[in-house]
C-alpha cells in the first residue's frame, strides 16, 4: 500500500487482472473477515473494516461494474476510503439482519437510533460510544436503516491498554435492544488491535 490509511488507484487491479486472482482472493477474505465480524444479539452484526476489507470491496465493485480508468476508480475510493481506520479509531459496518419481511419492518421501527447506543469498552476505561456516518443510509424518521457506518474514537490510554492485553466488550444499551459481548474473543481483539497505531508511551 502507498499510504497507511488510504487506498489509491495504484492499489487496485484492473478487472482483467482481478478475474485471475478472484477465486483465491475471495477464499482468503472469507477467512480474514471471521475475526473482524461480531454478532451483537440476535439481529445485529458488526463488520469491522480495515485496509484489506475496503480494498476487497473496491476491487469487487471495479470487477462487477467493469470500471476502467482512474476517474471511475477514484469515485469508488472516495466512497470507501473513509471507512478505513486511521490509527486512533475502529470503523465498522453495522447491519440489522432479519429474514422475515414483516418482522424486519417492525424491528427497524423498534431500533430507531440504535446507532447512537452502540459502544465498546476497554477494561478499566469509560465506554466509547459510536458516532455514525449515515449519509448514504436510507432512513426515515419512524425507523432506522438496516445499514449504518460507525466510528469508535479511542483515547491514547485505551489504545495503550489494548496493546498491553486488556480485554474489551461490545454492547448496545438501546432500550429495545440491550445486549453485550463481554469479553470479545481473543482472536477478534487481536485483529482489531492491529487497526491502532501504538502510542508513544507504549
Amino acid at each position: 500500500m502507498t499510504d497507511n490509511s488510504k487506498l489509491t488507484v495504484a492499489d487496485i487491479s484492473t478487472p482483467d487482472q482481478y478475474q485471475r486472482q478472484r477465486p483465491a482472493v475471495r477464499r482468503a477474505m472469507i477467512d480474514y473477515k471471521k475475526n473482524r465480524r461480531v454478532a451483537l444479539g440476535p439481529h445485529v452484526t458488526l463488520h469491522f473494516e480495515d485496509m484489506m476489507t475496503m480494498r476487497y470491496q473496491v476491487q469487487e465493485m471495479v470487477y462487477a461494474e467493469n470500471l476502467r480508468g482512474d476517474d471511475a476508480i477514484e469515485q469508488e475510493l472516495a466512497a470507501y476510503n473513509p471507512l478505513i481506520p486511521d490509527g486512533t479509531n475502529l470503523k465498522c459496518t453495522l447491519m440489522i439482519e432479519v429474514s422475515d419481511p414483516d418482522q424486519r419492518h417492525q424491528i427497524l421501527r423498534d431500533l430507531l437510533a440504535l446507532e447512537q447506543h452502540v459502544g465498546i469498552q476497554v477494561d478499566g476505561h469509560e465506554p466509547v460510544m459510536a458516532s455514525a456516518n449515515n449519509d448514504s443510509a436510507e432512513s426515515v424518521p419512524s425507523k432506522t436503516s438496516a445499514v449504518h457506518f460507525l466510528c469508535f474514537e479511542f483515547q491514547p490510554a485505551m489504545i495503550d491498554a489494548l496493546f498491553k492485553g486488556a480485554s474489551c466488550s461490545l454492547f448496545s444499551n438501546h432500550p429495545a435492544y440491550r445486549c453485550r459481548v463481554d469479553p470479545l474473543p481473543d482472536s477478534v481483539s487481536h485483529a482489531l488491535s492491529q487497526d491502532f497505531t501504538p502510542t508513544k508511551a507504549h
